[in-house]
């Protein structure tokens, strides 16, 4: 074990918890005076466009709960705005810094940001350790019988899932290890100003004063998970997308307790791997589809038709709801997600690409892998996409799913008024649709 005179950092991603951490554990495991670290990225915080982003706000405020926690065990976070590797070559300057501890992250751009700052430790002769820790079952762990990457997701979940059974969940209670963090009085630590927290101000952002989903573990929600989930009106889903995107709740945790209550929710966990793992072995998918002739279709790309979709004025109700709640709270139902999704792609012909940059602004569960995923797949371009004859009925999908209307009075209430029509005719879009796709297909087969 290192001596007392040096210090490690454990820097917290998407990972902001301090119990059954990863990489936290193994770096309480390994050192003694573990300083916890926050950095608030300057390169992904430049890129947003809407300074009151609540994504911004809800990590402020984990991060603030965090360092409460931790001031009450005498011990803090260094939380800093910057760019990481700035950030890490001044705090390797500054301090006898032993180890570098974090845990994956599968995103092109945190991977080439952790590349550079692995580069910089590596030249100081500092040992940098990342782990496993925001899926079940990464990269190439779960391969078909021939040794490749799965592309579709049944024969993928049902490897998973015998894997899980047979061989279980590690064991990683950081929690138990707190007493390694550095104490917040400690003398080579005087300098970093521990106790001081940025505001949102300060970095160009502004308050939006909404309350978040509670972490809190929704079991009655998710024993009926199955027969609830997809009626937007019901208290149906557990609303922990937000905490599985940025750690708050620990992906083990939710597996093990969605094992013994409901399968159906398993299988949603499972899908979120499946994306990780394709992001992380395709990249490519970022910009271009995963099946690469979808790219040649002729969209239309009506910037007209898209700010009437974005701003929830198709004319469809259960469209228009889905993309007003969505403006409104962050949040958007799954299901609704599929139908809209749908809506722009098939009945407007409009590039899932501008689709999935939309979702990315208003999101407040945002996470590249799966937007990617969903948005490939109801384009008719991805791994296990639908075939891209199938084109949701926002009337039959309303009858079926909302039959009640409660959730598009919520948010449509104007929808009876004899000015709401839909923008384009469901049969000729869909018409149009089955055209502009086989055209592009069948030259390109």
């Amino acid at each position: 074990m290192p001596q007392s005179d040096t210090v490690s950092i454990f820097w917290f991603r998407r990972d902001l918890r301090l119990h059954d951490n990863t990489g936290l554990f193994y770096a309480l495991k390994n050192h003694s005076n573990v300083l916890p670290l926050f950095i608030f990225d300057q390169d992904i915080l430049e890129d947003l466009e809407d300074r009151k982003d609540r994504r911004v706000e809800f990590i402020h405020q984990t991060i603030e709960a965090l360092k409460e926690q931790l001031q009450g065990l005498q011990k803090d976070i260094l939380v800093r705005y910057g760019k990481p590797l700035d950030i890490f070559r001044t705090l390797t300057e500054t301090l006898p810094v032993a180890a570098v501890y974090t845990n994956h992250d599968y995103e092109p751009y945190a991977k080439q940001r952790d590349k550079e700052v692995g580069d910089l430790l590596q030249n100081k002769q500092i040992e940098f350790h990342t782990f496993k820790d925001q899926c079940i079952f990464e990269r190439q762990e779960i391969l078909s019988n021939q040794e490749t990457v799965y592309s579709v997701f049944t024969p993928y979940s049902k490897k998973w899932k015998a894997r899980f059974e047979e061989e279980g969940l590690p064991e990683c209670p950081s929690e138990e290890h707190l007493s390694g963090l550095a104490n917040a009085d400690e003398q080579m630590l005087a300098s970093l100003n521990l106790g001081t927290m940025i505001s949102l101000s300060e970095m160009g952002f502004e308050s939006v004063g909404m309350a978040f989903p509670s972490n809190d573990f929704p079991e009655e929600i998710v024993k009926v998970y199955d027969q609830q989930r997809n009626f937007p009106a019901k208290k149906g889903t557990t609303r922990l997308s937000v905490h599985l995107r940025f750690g708050t709740v620990s992906i083990r945790e939710m597996a093990r307790k969605a094992s013994k209550l409901n399968g159906t929710w398993l299988n949603e966990l499972i899908w979120r791997d499946f994306y990780m793992m394709i992001l992380d072995n395709f990249p490519h998918v970022v910009k271009e589809s995963y099946r690469r002739e979808y790219d040649q279709i002729n969209w239309r790309n009506d910037t007209d038709d898209f700010e009437k979709w974005c701003k929830g004025k198709t004319g469809y109700p259960i469209v228009d709801a889905g993309m007003r709640e969505l403006n409104a709270t962050g949040f958007m139902h799954n299901r609704v997600r599929m139908i809209v999704a749908s809506f722009l792609t098939k009945h407007l012909l409009i590039d899932w690409r501008w689709g999935e940059a939309y979702f990315a602004k208003k999101l407040l569960d945002y996470e590249l892998s799966s937007n990617n995923g969903g948005w490939q797949w109801a384009a008719g371009s991805g791994t296990d996409a639908a075939p891209y004859f199938r084109i949701f009925n926002p009337e039959s999908q309303t009858k079926k799913f909302d039959p009640e209307l409660r959730y598009i009075r919520k948010w449509v209430p104007e929808f009876q008024e004899m000015h709401y029509k839909p923008m384009v005719e469901h049969k000729f879009a869909r018409e149009r649709c089955l055209e502009t796709y086989k055209k592009t297909l069948k030259k390109e087969a």
